[in-house]
């Protein structure tokens, strides 16, 4: 196996390895499970990739609590992310990922383990916090919120589910950045339900924020980077937001240098199911971007070959350009603004203004108050009265924010 031979090297140069893993269906080929043990299946339960798990089934419950161990220690790994826990559906009066994460944090106590999660319904029962501040189970929610108002504040699409943030996507997204979620109660349009719940009171690191990922990219008809879609400079001022602010930033491959090339879709299915899979890719994007475009076919190798990073523009004037931001960014999060987090609690966020294109928000810390004002409207916006000192200011520091431009400030408290 070529996992445990990269694990050295990347712990090596102080890279943490985090293993995504999917512990709510199993995949549709060479998978002979539901012949071999019917009952690990709950034929009444469904998740959108066919029956769910029994989770309730002792011996089942022992597997699914066992395996995520079994790669932390097995592989030395040092985190996982909990793939669309919104469907393992559990109906245990202790609900099976409680147990997961209680077994891990008891059995791995000699060094940090990262525990994230990927659920839709934005809820925060699973990421508590203790009286030093520490998560007893999961560390940090993939906060898809964050994602989809930047997208609708980037680019003005509002299909499918976009069209839960079209309405002010600027007040939506420095809601996102002052307290975790944008929706937590309210109805959703697109579906027509409540979602979510009170999320300001997690401390900024219970939020992992990405501006694009692998999903939302290759979920798209013609895999298109954010790049392709609302244009560089937009581009670089929402990356400095992502990385200037308290939450846990995400990068997708590529990112760090401006990749354009697409991330479509691709599989390595046969027969039946290639044909399948090919039909439903085309039927998926009704009311999605793309639709009414050709999908590429997931089972041809160029659409895999056409997904395959630019190593080369990293050698090109705008592919160092953006490396040196990437690098400028990280050192600045590093120096200035994780220092402020080691003692970060929940309530610290708020939206200072907002307007057409333009959002300012502030966090307060025990070690001073970190703020930023973000332009991507069509007008110049004067910068609100933010406390501190500049750290950061693109494309230059001046007294107004022109379009497609970001200041960012931290006043530091003297310590008592």
């Amino acid at each position: 196996m070529i996992l445990k031979p990269l694990l050295t090297p990347a712990h090596g140069h102080g890279l943490s390895v985090v293993l995504d893993i999917v512990l709510n269906h199993f995949g549709p080929e060479g998978n002979y499970l539901p012949l071999l043990s019917p009952d690990f299946f709950h034929k009444a339960r469904q998740t959108p990739w066919g029956a769910g798990i029994a989770y309730d089934v002792d011996a089942v419950r022992r597997y699914i609590v066992e395996a995520p161990l079994y790669w932390l220690q097995e592989f030395n790994l040092d985190g996982l992310r909990f793939d669309a826990i919104d469907q393992i559906d559990d109906p245990s009066d202790k609900h099976v990922l409680i147990d997961i994460a209680e077994r891990i944090r008891a059995s791995i106590t000699d060094r940090p383990i990262h525990l994230t999660t990927e659920d839709c319904r934005n809820v925060t029962f699973l990421h508590p916090r203790d009286e030093n501040g520490d998560a007893p189970l999961f560390t940090g929610e993939w906060n898809d919120d964050f994602h989809n108002a930047v997208h609708v504040l980037a680019t003005g699409e509002s299909h499918a589910y976009y069209q839960d943030f079209a309405d002010q996507p600027e007040q939506r997204v420095a809601r996102a950045l002052a307290e975790g979620f944008v929706y937590q109660g309210e109805v959703s349009p697109q579906s027509g339900e409540p979602r979510g719940v009170k999320s300001s009171s997690q401390p900024p690191v219970a939020f992992v924020d990405f501006i694009q990922n692998h999903d939302q990219t290759g979920n798209r008809a013609q895999g298109e980077r954010l790049i392709s879609l609302a244009g560089a400079e937009r581009t670089q001022v929402l990356l400095a937001m992502l990385l200037v602010s308290p939450h846990i930033p995400l990068l997708f491959m590529g990112e760090e240098y401006g990749e354009t090339r697409p991330f479509l879709f691709f599989t390595d299915f046969h027969g039946d199911l290639a044909k399948a899979v090919r039909e439903g890719r085309a039927r998926e994007f009704e009311g999605h971007a793309g639709h009414g475009e050709t999908v590429p076919d997931p089972n041809d190798v160029t659409t895999f070959e056409q997904s395959k990073l630019n190593w080369q523009r990293t050698e090109t004037p705008e592919g160092q350009q953006w490396l040196a931001l990437t690098r400028q960014l990280l050192a600045l999060r590093q120096q200035h603004i994780v220092p402020l987090l080691q003692t970060a609690g929940g309530d610290a966020g708020q939206v200072v203004k907002t307007a057409e294109g333009f959002l300012a928000v502030r966090w307060d810390f025990p070690q001073g108050t970190l703020s930023l004002a973000l332009n991507v409207g069509n007008s110049t916006q004067p910068i609100p009265d933010l406390p501190g000192e500049t750290l950061f200011a693109w494309p230059q520091a001046a007294s107004e924010l022109i379009p497609n431009a970001i200041v960012v400030r931290l006043a530091k408290r003297e310590a008592e």
